[in-house]
């Protein structure tokens, strides 16, 4: 039969009515709570049914005292990394009944705690990945927003789980690779300087020139996207490097479409690499070489150890996923001037 749009919804008190129980018992049962006696229960059921009625969300978060709902908190929601975290996090958190609540500080570190305060109050937990905040204020917050998981960054707690990528073992990598390739001349293209993965880079290369004295790499400020790098040709070409270390694939394809414009082959003239190995690095021209780092995984890790908090288990050993350096056509040997090769 059709139901005038007038007609107003069945509520729980219907559904108690019908079956003859206390409001109370068809709560309980619509909450799955199994102190229910099962002949009591199964009446509950069948009034539901015939009534059409389901437990409003708002309500039943209310009653069981959760959400069914984490945040997650990220600097750059246009940054293709971060869709990966999300990503294996979303779908990790889906098979759990979890939903996902994503908030964008836009690389504004004064905003992030705002931000990560406000979210908290909206879900069961919260996932703050690649925080900018200082140490100072991160320390502090992380009791006031807990169950918190910290994603590339340390925690410098036991209790806050951590799961991150290993940049430091990346730059190594894929200096490692430069200088195997003959180049003695390099550039960084540093990330936000309050980034903890850009402060793991520096780690990187600091051990690098240590064991490897006759190189010299200059450390250019620069940022974490396209324009950044597109922004930064000029001081490259400035710097004579053979060999350029872009912060991030963004940067690093940036760079590159300014050199192709400024008819610099690359890697002829000079090589870069990325990090990240973001979906469409490949089919750039020439192809990215790039750290790839294994950013679903972060995401579903990091939703494992947010389950286990969540459950009130003890949170599972920080994890450190080391990249893999992907070998592609924009790095390669340095050619000489007086040689042509």
């Amino acid at each position: 039969m059709s139901t005038s749009p007038h007609t107003r919804s069945p509520t729980i008190a219907d559904v108690a009515a019908r079956a003859g129980v206390s409001l109370a018992t068809v709560s309980r049962v619509m909450n799955g709570n199994p102190s229910v006696d099962e002949a009591l229960a199964q009446k509950v059921r069948v009034a539901a049914a015939e009534l059409n009625y389901s437990a409003s969300p708002l309500a039943r978060s209310l009653v069981l005292g959760k959400t069914n709902t984490v945040a997650a908190v990220i600097p750059d929601l246009a940054n293709p990394t971060f869709h990966g975290v999300l990503r294996g996090l979303s779908r990790a958190a889906a098979h759990d009944d979890y939903h996902i609540l994503i908030a964008d500080s836009a690389e504004s570190a004064a905003d992030e705690r705002i931000l990560a305060v406000e979210t908290r109050r909206r879900c069961d937990g919260i996932v703050l990945c690649a925080p900018r905040m200082a140490e100072d204020d991160l320390s502090p917050l992380l009791t006031e927003l807990a169950p918190v998981v910290l994603v590339n960054r340390d925690a410098g707690s036991c209790t806050t789980p951590v799961v991150a990528a290993d940049y430091r073992a990346a730059m190594l990598d894929l200096l490692d690779l430069l200088y195997g390739y003959g180049h003695r001349s390099l550039v960084y293209l540093a990330g936000a300087s309050q980034s903890s993965s850009n402060a793991r880079r520096l780690d990187g290369i600091r051990i690098f020139l240590d064991d490897h004295s006759g190189t010299a790499i200059q450390v250019l400020s620069c940022g974490v996207n396209f324009a950044d790098g597109y922004q930064a040709a000029d001081r490259v070409l400035a710097s004579s490097a053979t060999g350029v270390l872009a912060f991030n694939d963004l940067v690093a394809m940036g760079l590159i479409s300014a050199l192709s414009e400024g008819g610099v082959n690359v890697p002829g003239e000079i090589s870069v690499v990325g990090c990240d190995d973001i979906p469409f690095a490949r089919y750039l021209t020439p192809p990215l070489t790039t750290a790839s780092v294994p950013v679903t995984e972060l995401g579903e890790q990091a939703w494992h150890r947010m389950r286990q908090l969540l459950n009130k288990q003890a949170p599972a050993e920080a994890i450190l996923l080391r990249p893999n350096i992907e070998r592609r056509g924009s790095a390669g040997p340095v050619r000489h001037p007086e040689t042509g090769r």
